[in-house]
């Protein structure tokens, strides 16, 4: 039986063929039920102690879930399920950006403040000042259908445009049968927070379109410069309104409590929870 927050078969099936089992050692607690005790507590946003009696014993599915979270086992099912989905042809590559600030919680903002990064974690643990509060920025990118093709974790003062090729280098999507991944978007959509000449000239070089407002003041700019300001970049009104389809990606992810309020204290952690919630965002499309 399928309890509420657990993975349904078809869910699971897509998964269990990327969990990563050891050849030797005792017998394992049953793959399933841990993933669905982690999928439980980014749904619910509880503590790991506080996981049901269904899902102990806790230590070992918090284990397994930092295990896969520094091995990368949740990004790897992600760009399984995208590559699954853009062989058949069913990805639209009108790609849409944007990034919502969330407030960390006081059990997350501890690690922020003591110590450093070790490995892969940054040194300030994706936690940053804003808007007078410890809080981490979640940069995504998704989909013409608002599924998540990639994402960037930052401390929550940093600004959208200069990260936002970097979170286009992230988007790879690998081909089932030969071939390179897919890297390149067809079309990009933003917000004026990504108006730059910089953002505006990557794009330019990769040849991928845009359509990106253009700031007041940068329009002011322009036109004080005369004809050395150069043309208008140009501006799709009708291709500007599916934009709200990563604000809808936005609210489907923070139905996870676990990622509208940020509990874990590493962004190795965290960035694995937005990981696995993406993954099945997926799951659920196909």
């Amino acid at each position: 039986m399928v309890r509420r927050h657990e993975l349904i078969d078809q869910e699971w099936e897509l998964l269990a063929l990327l969990i990563p089992r050891a050849a030797t050692g005792r017998p394992r607690v049953e793959d399933r039920r841990v993933i669905n005790g982690m999928v439980y507590k980014i749904r619910t946003g509880i503590s790991w102690r506080d996981l049901p009696e269904r899902y102990r014993p806790w230590q070992t599915v918090y284990t397994r879930f930092r295990r896969y979270a520094i091995d990368g086992v949740f990004t790897r099912a992600l760009q399984q399920i995208q590559a699954r989905v853009d062989a058949a042809g069913d990805i639209d590559w009108l790609v849409q950006i944007d990034s919502p600030i969330i407030r960390a919680h006081q059990h997350a903002a501890a690690t922020g403040r003591k110590g450093g990064g070790t490995g892969d974690e940054p040194d300030d643990h994706a936690l940053g000042r804003s808007r007078g509060a410890l809080t981490t920025k979640v940069h995504l990118a998704c989909d013409g259908q608002g599924r998540p093709l990639a994402l960037l974790i930052t401390p929550g003062q940093r600004h959208d445009s200069v990260c936002a090729q970097a979170l286009l280098d992230k988007i790879r999507v690998p081909r089932t049968g030969p071939g390179r991944p897919r890297r390149r978007p067809d079309h990009v959509v933003a917000d004026k927070a990504y108006s730059s000449r910089g953002f505006r000239n990557y794009l330019r070089r990769r040849g991928i379109g845009h359509t990106i407002p253009e700031k007041t003041d940068q329009q002011r700019h322009r036109q004080h410069r005369g004809s050395r300001g150069g043309r208008p970049p140009g501006f799709s009104r009708e291709i500007y309104r599916r934009r709200n389809l990563v604000e809808r990606c936005f609210n489907q992810l923070k139905s996870f409590r676990s990622i509208a309020t940020r509990y874990e204290k590493t962004a190795t952690s965290y960035e694995a929870a937005v990981t696995l919630a993406s993954f099945l965002l997926w799951a659920r499309s196909v």
